[in-house]
């Protein structure tokens, strides 16, 4: 996409294997909307490669869509986040409560809920976003990573930081079907006016075939399976 053709590049801000389910690899806007300068962003969910149906938690489908799996059951919660790039952190919000399940039909009637009748004029946005952080990467250049767990972030504002540095860990508040990172760059630290920057990252591999090969400067599509 010619879009892409440009990005900003920053370090990859997880360890691990990583499935990317929304990317702008695969379309533009990742999101469906250019609301929250999600233009470009990416979700990174933990998954189980060789399970029928790739889950991203512990235990069978049946407790899932009945009772729900618990947030220490999901691959992802609870893994660390690193910072994607020196810089100054300009935006902390953390204890904003987690659902203690992960549960289908719960979580996506809370999505549907925010996605149709979400008021920024009357509506607290943590409602979509969770708990969160904003970094200042350069000028006019912002990262924004949401939904992290209740009670992990590691920095607070104004504090300088250097690519890297654990910044918090995955969690699941927020619009969140399950444990997730959200990752985006926008050119302001205000989501409302904020318009995405498209980003891709450093480093990372994908496995293929087999094995496993380097990528640089690469933006990973749907389909791959990723790890640094």
């Amino acid at each position: 996409m010619s879009e892409l053709n440009n990005p900003i590049v920053v370090d990859f801000p997880l360890r691990g294997e990583w499935s990317v389910p929304n990317t702008p690899a695969k379309v533009i806007p990742s999101h469906g909307t250019d609301h929250l300068g999600q233009r470009y962003a990416y979700d990174f969910v933990m998954i189980d490669w060789n399970r029928k149906g790739r889950p991203f938690y512990h235990g069978s489908s049946i407790r899932y869509y009945g009772i729900g799996v618990k947030l220490d059951e999901c691959y992802g919660w609870g893994e660390e986040i690193y910072a994607p790039c020196d810089g100054n952190v300009v935006i902390v919000k953390d204890g904003i409560c987690e659902r203690s399940r992960v549960h289908l039909i719960r979580d996506l009637a809370f999505v549907f809920k925010n996605a149709f009748f979400f008021n920024p004029d009357k509506h607290d946005i943590k409602n979509i976003i969770g708990n969160h952080i904003i970094i200042k990467c350069g000028e006019e250049t912002y990262a924004f990573l949401a939904h992290l767990q209740k009670g992990s972030i590691k920095v607070i504002e104004g504090q300088d930081i250097k690519k890297g540095d654990v910044i918090g860990r995955v969690g699941h508040s927020g619009n969140s079907t399950a444990p997730h990172l959200h990752f985006q760059l926008m050119d302001s630290p205000d989501l409302n006016t904020a318009k995405g920057i498209a980003c891709a990252f450093n480093q990372y591999k994908v496995f293929n075939s087999g094995k496993w090969t380097i990528v640089k400067n690469g933006i990973p599509s749907d389909m791959e399976r990723i790890c640094y």
